[in-house]
């Protein structure tokens, strides 16, 4: 399970389990790749939801 974060400077690919950690990155900054993770750590609930009903269990 993973989640793509979008930015007009670049983009990130997050992988969320077995922990979430950074898989890729284009373009962005340090700074913004971890402002990227912190947001992926607040919503991880969510997004593994909808990432269930889109993709199912």
């Amino acid at each position: 399970m993973h989640v793509h974060v979008a930015h007009p400077d670049g983009e990130a690919k997050f992988w969320l389990s077995p922990t979430i950690a950074l898989a890729d990155h284009t373009g962005l900054a340090e700074r913004q790749i971890r402002e990227a993770l912190a947001i992926v750590q607040v919503h991880t609930t969510e997004i593994e939801n909808a990432w269930k009903q889109h993709f199912g269990s």
